[in-house]
């Protein structure tokens, strides 16, 4: 992958994509066919700057128009500010711990807000950030319910390199009525670490959506970087031995930290994430004088995700932990974080 990236240094290859250059797309719908088992046909891939921007043209031109957005919270912070400045209501839609530890979208919810007049419905697989990688049935449930309603399912599965003990299901994948209703958003950046390179793609799965993305000013599509394409291309083609060997070490961090901090820290829960390198730590039981983040970043110098910005009503006494890092370094975030909640559990 540095190869790519390094060919565009020795080339000074610093200008505007080039137009029509279809290597990125036909990349894409590789990795997706042998990694997934999705065949998403490589001239309906359009290449965008990231996929929030991807997604905000997709809110824009792809559903229908003025409609209010259900959004499962919590939900990645910024899938807030694209409903803002797109002027799209939120119908927030919650999702709920199971007795296994896993969050799933409330369906009853999720039919009652297309019942009030949704649109659409934002969906984060892997979730970011419970974890969650949905299962093909689920997926199904959730697509069908839209299917019914006219509503479209806008799928960003930029963390979907990233899952642990099986394979990622691409939503669009699920049925013919998911082809349908899906639009999907794919990245190399969270499984390769590129997210500065500025690159990502729109997987767009029926003939109308293609007709009618095509049809957009070109102003909301441009500003992808040669870089950042060369990058993606070269992660699909190249990547995949790299990210074998990364994803069991996250595994084991993952496995270790939800064994470590409640040991160290009693009263602490730690979810295991089907996918992503993030953990939703609920800290509830402990009473903080302040949200977690923010007393531990005080007290213990860690910095972890503020719970509050992922939902009001459901981020409270949570915060997410990133443990895409070392295993000494994660030792010490751990160790520090029980140490400064030590006064309080004792």
């Amino acid at each position: 992958m540095l190869d790519g990236v390094r060919a565009c240094v020795d080339n000074e290859e610093f200008g505007y994509p080039p137009l029509g250059e279809d290597s990125l797309p036909r990349a894409t719908a590789d990795w997706c066919r042998q990694r997934y088992g999705w065949c998403p046909r490589p001239d309906w891939v359009r290449v965008v700057p990231d996929v929030l921007k991807g997604m905000e043209v997709v809110v824009e031109f792809l559903t229908r128009p003025e409609s209010p957005v259900a959004l499962p919270v919590p939900a990645y912070m910024p899938f807030f500010d694209v409903l803002h400045v797109t002027g799209r209501q939120r119908v927030e839609v919650p999702m709920v711990q199971q007795d296994s530890g896993r969050y799933l979208l409330d369906l009853d919810a999720l039919q009652a807000a297309f019942v009030r007049g949704a649109g659409s419905v934002i969906i984060c697989n892997p979730n970011n950030p419970l974890g969650t990688a949905f299962t093909e049935a689920e997926l199904r449930a959730i697509v069908d319910i839209a299917a019914r309603h006219g509503a479209r399912v806008i799928a960003d599965e930029i963390w979907a390199p990233v899952v642990y003990g099986s394979r990622h299901v691409a939503a669009a994948s699920v049925s013919e009525a998911a082809a349908e209703v899906v639009v999907t958003l794919v990245s190399a950046s969270k499984g390769w670490n590129l997210p500065g390179l500025m690159c990502a793609q729109v997987i767009l799965s029926n003939r109308r959506d293609a007709h009618d993305w095509d049809r957009i000013n070109m102003l909301h599509r441009m500003g992808a970087s040669t870089v950042g394409i060369r990058a993606n291309i070269a992660a699909y083609h190249h990547g995949e031995s790299w990210l074998d060997e990364l994803l069991p070490y996250l595994r084991a961090n993952r496995d270790h930290l939800a064994r470590a901090l409640p040991e160290l820290a009693p009263g602490v829960e730690v979810n295991a994430p089907d996918g992503t390198y993030l953990s939703w730590v609920d800290f509830r039981a402990l009473a903080l004088p302040s949200e977690p983040a923010e007393y531990l970043l005080s007290k213990a110098k860690v910095a972890l995700s503020p719970g509050i910005p992922f939902g009001a009503a459901v981020g409270s006494g949570f915060a997410r932990l990133n443990f895409a890092t070392t295993r000494a370094i994660l030792d010490r975030a751990i160790e520090a974080i029980a140490a400064a909640l030590r006064d309080i559990i004792d």
